[in-house]
């Protein structure tokens, strides 16, 4: 049964049907998918949905779809883990990693969006599925598409990190490399989602996908025994998945499942090289200013983003910030995580951690407050971006051994 009154626009309240539709016809504001809130607290508990499988579909009543979804059955469920070593290295008492990078089928956030979609897409008997992406989407879309029996066309910049390519053609995908940035490459999918029958998942099918990363803050609330955190930092490409997490957390607060209120304060991420959010909420503005991305984070390299409006605008209405780093402090961000929890994250994770360096250098994290650091994709899929030492090279000989020990253990002490 589907709890989907229709969409509805996030600018001026007009209401549409559910179709599929990429903005508003009035005011060109983006749409959101609308719920019979009434309905669903009359039916939805918490033990309904722990008595469910630990994916993104125990939370159904919650997401647009019609039927019960027929791919992407195993994603979601993803740890939200302790991290004590990671804290004390930033100076907080009180941390906590979700993990994304272990997601399911192809280890980022993303799978959580592109499942809700290209159930959507089935539902409306599309002939076949495409996006525009920084490189997870790319996976994602590609990967779900081919369970489904869709074809896909996945266009992106010309610069993407080559495993991304090859994580994306691997499943039959028509992959297409454009000039320029993703923002040239979401223009062209635009013009083509006015052209052609077909849905692309962040344009003409993104009302629908992005409910799906509201899965990601529902998890954090049950994981943490029904109740909202004190703080989450969350890396920012489009700007959604911060937007998202937070309706998440208001859905189960305004539906009775939270222990207490859903106050989390909420702290944006970018790298310094494509930081038009972050620049924004230190201008104590929500008006955006596009930039040209320049920065080893290619999945969050997004100038001109859909969602930074609201974005920036949450940020401020929760008391959080927003901060950027340096690709020097992504990489060092992406070390810290790795050799403190044994988490291998891509750019935007060590966006993620570098920024909260930062924050809690500057005392805007507390250090008691439980803080959530969401990463959102595996490490796998940007190794061109460290540079790590030469793995050294000995006869197999017990004295060539320990030699290496010694010198290790020396450059450990200096």
């Amino acid at each position: 049964m589907s709890f989907v009154r229709g969409l509805k626009c996030r600018e001026c309240g007009h209401e549409y049907p559910a179709r599929l539709q990429a903005g508003c016809e009035d005011c060109y504001g983006p749409l959101e998918v609308d719920y019979d809130y009434d309905a669903i607290k009359g039916v939805l508990s918490r033990r309904l949905i722990e008595s469910r499988s630990k994916t993104i579909w125990k939370y159904r009543e919650l997401l647009p779809l019609d039927r019960e979804p027929v791919i992407g059955l195993g994603t979601g469920g993803t740890p939200l883990l302790r991290a004590d070593r990671l804290g004390r290295a930033l100076g907080l008492d009180n941390l906590y990693v979700k993990n994304d990078a272990v997601n399911v089928p192809t280890l980022s956030f993303k799978d959580r969006v592109t499942g809700v979609a290209i159930n959507k897409a089935l539902e409306f008997g599309l002939e076949a599925v495409g996006c525009a992406s920084t490189g997870n989407l790319a996976n994602s879309v590609g990967a779900n598409a081919a369970a489904a029996g869709l074809p896909s066309f996945i266009l992106v910049p010309e610069n993407l990190e080559p495993a991304k390519i090859t994580a994306t053609q691997i499943y039959g995908s028509l992959l297409i490399k454009v000039r320029g940035n993703y923002d040239d490459v979401n223009r062209l999918c635009t013009q083509i989602a006015d052209r052609h029958p077909w849905g692309l998942v962040n344009v003409n099918l993104r009302p629908y996908y992005a409910e799906g990363s509201k899965t990601f803050g529902y998890e954090i609330a049950e994981q943490l025994g029904w109740k909202a955190p004190d703080a989450v930092v969350v890396p920012m490409a489009g700007g959604a998945l911060i937007s998202k997490i937070h309706k998440g957390f208001k859905e189960l607060e305004r539906l009775g499942l939270l222990n207490g209120e859903a106050d989390t304060r909420f702290f944006g991420a970018q790298a310094a090289g494509c930081n038009p959010i972050v620049d924004a909420v230190k201008r104590g503005s929500r008006d955006i200013r596009p930039v040209k991305p320049s920065t080893i984070a290619k999945s969050l390299a997004i100038g001109n983003p859909a969602d930074g409006y609201f974005a920036a605008g949450l940020i401020a209405q929760t008391g959080g910030w927003g901060e950027d780093v340096t690709d020097e402090e992504i990489v060092s961000g992406i070390r810290l995580l790795a050799e403190t929890e044994g988490i291998f994250t891509e750019t935007a994770g060590g966006v993620t951690v570098a920024v909260t360096r930062k924050l809690a250098a500057q005392g805007r994290l507390r250090r008691d407050a439980l803080t959530v650091l969401a990463i959102t994709g595996n490490g796998l899929k940007t190794q061109d971006a460290l540079q790590l030492e030469p793995a050294p090279v000995i006869e197999p000989k017990l004295a060539a051994f320990e030699a290496v020990i010694e010198r290790a253990a020396a450059g450990a002490v200096a």
